[in-house]
């Protein structure tokens, strides 16, 4: 009887935020369902998609790095991502490669993919979970519930490689949660380029989940998430006024109470450079009004010092904003002037080295705010989630703290400890950025 023969094998490399982790992750699920394997290393495959980061300057290099080494290790390459909508910077470094194409471009890259390899066969069901595959461990997920973005804020240019607000239909965004967690998945992080504009571009039109109508809004969405029993985290919120109704469903545990907020600034003049759709005056108010409904509140938010024509005053005035705001984590870049940003236009740019030394002074003076909210939980009892278990003890969060970006609740007496299970624990310490704590019971 002849040896059937072995499948194609495609290789695999990703970079980038957790946007483009689902658009590999989507990819990853398409090439599994039609039956091609994925292979460990360059020279087991027989092509090898790149999934590239374009976003800064050093997120570029790292691209452009990885697909040379893809190329110089392969020879076969096919490049995705937002790198790929940055003109013909991808070819003008690497001209071998077999095709390029920008973010979300499924169906662009498995065409590609179909020319070089064809596939073994059609789809069928059972070859690859319902919730497709997955690059997160299996007790948390990345729910992606739109693409794009309608703001133009100057130093960026995501709308430009990702193109404005396409949001998901809530019945697929649903089904999809549904699967994950019917696949074991105790936490749901809930990302788009903008979550709180959800269904803008469909007027909020109403859509159908398990038989019922249900609007197509990210407060709808946070109450239909909230009643699948798992921890459901929301990213990327901008500060709009109907976010404030997110608030009365964490104080009643629907939904984490954990907002991740990216203010960028403080000063009225910066943010209007920045077209930041808020006043640092009205973000203060809304962050006490936030704490009056859900007092357990957990803010993350990230910054960027040394924009173009930022004075030291206005630079103090951002200081004094984390001081009064009191944010649980923060983020902090120094501005980068990436390729196509119109802030490169501004006047009165600074020297690397100013940038530079603002970001660090920002976080050095956020680093005690941080040290200080996390010293207040000392002996407190919380929930934690396990993520990992190595010589430290067990490695898990709060409900305050998002895989990769936040601290770590360190449990250094893990006996009966299992990962991707909750734990209620008492906190006994903590340091900078982590909780120590002991298992209760």
């Amino acid at each position: 009887m002849a040896r059937a023969k072995p499948a194609p094998r495609v290789g695999f490399v990703s970079l980038g935020c957790p946007k483009a982790l689902v658009d590999a992750e989507n990819i990853l699920t398409r090439l599994r369902a039609e039956g091609y394997d994925i292979a460990p290393s360059y020279d087991g495959a027989d092509l090898v998609v790149v999934n590239t980061c374009g976003f800064i300057d050093a997120a570029v290099e790292e691209s452009l790095d990885a697909i040379g080494e893809a190329v110089a290790q392969n020879g076969k390459v096919i490049v995705t991502g937002c790198l790929g909508a940055k003109g013909n910077v991808v070819r003008d470094a690497h001209p071998a490669v077999l095709a390029v194409t920008g973010p979300h471009a499924t169906e662009q890259v498995m065409d590609v993919v179909h020319a070089h390899l064809p596939r073994p066969h059609d789809p069928f069901g059972d070859l690859v979970p319902p919730h497709g595959i997955k690059l997160t461990p299996g007790h948390y997920a990345y729910l992606k519930i739109s693409e794009g973005c309608n703001h133009k804020c100057t130093f960026c240019i995501i709308p430009s490689m990702r193109g404005d607000l396409l949001s998901r239909p809530i019945g697929e965004v649903m089904r999809e949660a549904e699967n994950l967690v019917n696949a074991g998945v105790r936490e749901l992080l809930v990302i788009s380029q903008d979550t709180s504009a959800y269904g803008v571009d469909v007027k909020f039109r109403t859509g159908f989940w398990g038989g019922r109508p249900l609007k197509t809004r990210i407060t709808e969405l946070a109450k239909a998430l909230g009643g699948l029993d798992v921890w459901v985290r929301m990213h990327y919120v901008y500060p709009y006024p109907h976010v404030d109704e997110l608030l009365p469903l964490m104080a009643e545990g629907r939904i984490l109470p954990y907002l991740d907020v990216p203010f960028q600034h403080a000063s009225p003049r910066i943010l209007k450079l920045m077209k930041r759709p808020a006043s640092a005056e009205n973000n203060l108010a809304r962050i006490r009004a936030w704490r009056a409904i859900c007092p357990e509140l957990t803010i993350r938010s990230t910054f960027i010092a040394g924009f173009p024509g930022e004075t030291e005053q206005e630079f103090e005035a951002l200081l004094q904003f984390l001081e009064e705001a009191q944010l649980d984590r923060v983020g902090c870049f120094a501005y980068s002037p990436v390729d196509g940003a119109t802030a490169n236009d501004l006047p009165g740019a600074l020297p690397e080295q100013v940038r530079e030394e603002r970001k660090a002074r920002l976080m050095s003076f956020q680093e005690d705010i941080s040290t200080q909210r996390l010293e207040r939980k000392i002996d407190r009892e919380i929930t934690v989630l396990v993520d990992d278990i190595d010589e430290d003890g067990a490695l898990a969060r709060s409900e305050g703290d998002a895989p990769e970006i936040d601290g770590l609740v360190i449990i250094p007496d893990s006996r009966g400890v299992k990962v991707g299970e909750f734990y209620r624990v008492r906190v006994t310490d903590c340091d900078v950025h982590d909780l120590y704590a002991e298992v209760i019971g």
